[in-house]
């Protein structure tokens, strides 16, 4: 027989799952907008998103919700992980309170319109059409600080969205660690023979590119029975449950890089929301850790499963059957070097491991100016290109290869980009962690076999949902909080192999 308290959790969850319903209903719509949606039902689309928004959180935020959480969490007769769910259903409860329906549905409006003027800047390479819905996207996220508020600086108030406790304090900090020891390594290269990879910007027709990357998919065990890969203007991973997640990658025929990335990356994304408890759908313990953790979960697959010559050494032969002509003179070894190249570049979803940093540091240097007021959207394609030409030693030629290349900031994503770099480096803990747990790890991958691999995350991160912030679930499965050591010491160790530098 059920106790009172189960009784009330059940209501808990039955309230919680419904909220949910709401919510990826409306994230079905922002699927289909970035991917299916003709252009004249952009303000009809947007409409519907935010009357959707406005009706979850209102559900969510009301006295209904308040009631539930602040009886269950006076209970003492819960098991650990539905206390852990009342727990954190109560602090996001608090943290919405702070947003009035009003706010969320003025914000929803916003971004559907900055992200269609991202749209038309893009095709037409003009940041001009992108800048005022942008300033008004700041604002609101400006306004947002405010009512949620913070302890030291406004960003933070905004990157604990993202990563619950990341502050700007410890962002700098970990970035006045990584990049000057980046910065050494990246001079070494440039002391030595650069890689050629011209191979890789030959044609690549596009249906044959688009079937590799479905066996890439099957290969890191995406599961097709519950998910999809579809195209877009920029890659991303969407889900409506654990059983409903969905990719999209875009595919350049002269770029056999941009699919190949973006797909295994979104792939890693794909992977961890599949894994994630599908018993605990609408609450806490069924979403993922943190945007760190998501972006290491893509990383590892990405960079150090999906660089590594082991990888390679298997799957390179079944790339050669749809590219005879492109690659009949091309070795694994020569792949291997080639997909590895370190050189400062312009976009960054296309830059290597090494420089990729510098690209996240550009764009969290450019957010803080944004929110603490001193720079405006106006300033944004200045500042952007003075950056890039300091931390990259590159020119920026235009708008769509610089400020306008991310679809970040027309969706209000302020405070995600840090959880790039941080991901990384807490794939390269993780994988060091599973080199040490599976010594014949990179003989498996020889052969093909990603299995171990996978299962290891599927026993040590997928699971955990939120119950864990990053740090804590990283000294779970590594044995120590987060330590850019691990990241340094592969990269450098990569880099050295490969361009045999002193």
């Amino acid at each position: 027989m059920k106790s009172s308290s189960q009784y009330l959790y059940d209501s808990y969850k039955k309230h919680f799952q419904e909220i949910a319903d709401i919510k990826y209903a409306s994230a079905v719509l922002q699927w289909d907008q970035e991917t299916y949606l003709p252009q004249k039902g952009n303000d009809t689309r947007g409409r519907q998103i935010a009357t959707l928004s406005e009706l979850a959180h209102e559900k969510f935020t009301s006295e209904q919700t308040g009631h539930l959480l602040n009886e269950l969490m006076m209970r003492d007769d819960l098991s650990s992980k539905q206390k852990r769910n009342i727990e954190l259903s109560f602090e996001d409860y608090k943290k919405n309170k702070k947003l009035p329906s009003a706010f969320v549905r003025k914000s929803t409006e916003a971004i559907n319109k900055s992200f269609h003027a991202w749209v038309s800047a893009r095709k037409e390479n003009n940041f001009k059409i992108f800048e005022q819905p942008l300033q008004e996207v700041i604002d609101i996220k400006k306004e947002e600080t405010e009512l949620l508020g913070y302890v030291s600086h406004p960003y933070d108030a905004l990157m604990n969205e993202y990563d619950k406790g990341l502050t700007v304090k410890f962002t700098d900090v970990l970035f006045s660690a990584l990049i000057p020891h980046l910065t050494v390594i990246l001079n070494r290269i440039k002391e030595v023979p650069q890689i050629e990879n011209d191979f890789l910007s030959q044609f690549f027709d596009k249906n044959s590119q688009w079937d590799f990357s479905i066996d890439l998919l099957k290969s890191i065990h995406f599961d097709f029975e519950a998910g999809r890969q579809d195209i877009s203007e920029h890659p991303f991973t969407t889900n409506f449950s654990s059983r409903d997640v969905r990719l999209t990658t875009r595919i350049d025929e002269y770029d056999f890089g941009n699919m190949t990335w973006s797909c295994i990356h979104e792939g890693g994304h794909g992977l961890y929301e599949q894994g994630l408890p599908y018993e605990e759908y609408g609450l806490p313990l069924g979403e993922y850790c943190s945007l760190s953790i998501h972006e290491s979960q893509s990383r590892i697959w990405e960079n150090c499963i999906g660089r590594s010559l082991a990888f390679w050494e298997h799957q390179f032969p079944n790339l050669k059957k749809y590219f005879p002509n492109q690659l009949k003179n091309i070795s694994t070894v020569d792949f291997y070097r080639g997909i590895n190249k370190v050189t400062p570049s312009l976009i960054r979803t296309e830059a290597d491991e090494l420089t990729y940093h510098f690209h996240v540091l550009i764009r969290y240097e450019i957010e803080k100016q944004l929110i603490e007021g001193t720079i405006n959207s106006n300033d944004i394609p200045f500042v952007w290109n003075e950056l890039y030409l300091k931390h990259l030693g590159v020119k920026v030629p235009d708008d769509k290869s610089g400020c306008l290349q991310d679809v970040h900031w027309s969706h209000g994503s302020f405070g995600y980009f840090a959880t790039y770099s941080i991901g990384s480096l807490y794939a390269a803990q993780m994988w060091n962690a599973i080199q040490n747990n599976q010594p014949d790890v990179l003989e498996q991958l020889k052969i093909g076999n990603s299995s171990s691999i996978f299962s290891w995350l599927k026993s040590n991160i997928y699971p955990w949902g939120r119950f864990y912030n990053s740090n804590e679930l990283c000294k779970k499965v590594t044995g120590e909080v987060l330590n850019a050591e691990h990241f340094i010491n592969y990269i450098n160790s990569k880099c050295k192999t490969i361009y045999k530098y002193k």
